[in-house]
């Protein structure tokens, strides 16, 4: 025992412990990263990716760099995931019309096809969120209550409560969510695009994020049953209506008045 125990303690325990436990985080990370590129290998093709990267270097390589290694015009795309591209490419924000503050939504200039084959083409440098699933973007299997929680609690701050979009700072802006595809809403909280921040499943869930797509289509559908809807855009747009209208009257019924008595 006395043997066991001076063994326990000899110098190089502290450092053999340190390198198992290494050599097991790396392997964790290796099935993982296995597990991904095994996902991605059952969605897209040979041909995809290969077809990808040709539209990939003629397109985007003047910012990303030949191998989406990134340049001073943009940055990196390794790692960024089929997901990024989809919503980047599908809502026409790249290729960019111009340099700015942020990319403009503009129409595609590639295909559904050829959007695919990007995508294919940038989840094959390295692993990152996918292109979800139907079963996450189908609003009919969401709720829209729950999701109205999570938008306020996560989103409501920049987007407005109603999804009508707000100015933010330096000429930068959250976009309106009305109109957008239920795919491309998930991919943006997925990846972050722009100034948004990156909402993982460990922070929004899979089925709150449906739940968070299902409240915005809920409000889209809706009509405004009071009367004018000025933009959803709160107190602020509806107090300069209101003051507006009623100065005009005020000043209206003066002129009258006047003119009245002349």
């Amino acid at each position: 025992m006395k043997a066991l125990s001076q063994k326990r303690r000899h110098p190089l325990a502290l450092l053999a412990l340190l390198i198992s436990a290494l050599l097991l985080t790396g392997g964790l990370y290796a099935v993982a990263t296995t597990t991904n590129e095994a996902k991605a290998a059952e969605t897209y093709t040979a041909s995809d990716v290969d077809e990808g990267s040709k539209l990939f270097v003629a397109n985007c390589s003047t910012c990303h760099g030949m191998n989406a290694e990134g340049s001073d015009s943009g940055p990196s795309l390794v790692g960024v995931g089929a997901s990024a591209v989809d919503f980047q490419v599908g809502t026409g924000r790249m290729p960019m019309q111009m340099q700015g503050p942020q990319a403009q939504i503009k129409p595609g200039q590639f295909n559904e096809e050829q959007t695919r084959q990007l995508s294919a083409y940038v989840a094959s440098l390295g692993a990152g969120p996918a292109v979800p699933e139907e079963q996450y973007t189908d609003v009919t299997q969401g709720d829209s209550a729950n999701g109205a929680k999570v938008f306020l609690a996560n989103c409501a701050m920049c987007h407005n409560a109603a999804g009508a979009g707000g100015a933010l700072t330096r000429g930068k802006f959250a976009p309106s969510l009305m109109g957008v595809e239920e795919r491309h809403i998930y991919e943006a909280m997925q990846t972050g695009p722009q100034n948004m921040p990156v909402f993982n499943d460990a922070n929004i869930t899979p089925e709150e994020k449906r739940d968070v797509i299902t409240y915005l289509k809920t409000i889209e559908n809706n009509t405004d049953p009071g009367g004018f809807g000025l933009g959803s855009l709160g107190p602020v747009s509806e107090g300069l209506f209101i003051w507006t209208i009623g100065l005009l009257i005020i000043i209206g019924f003066a002129v009258w008045l006047t003119s009245r008595s002349a």
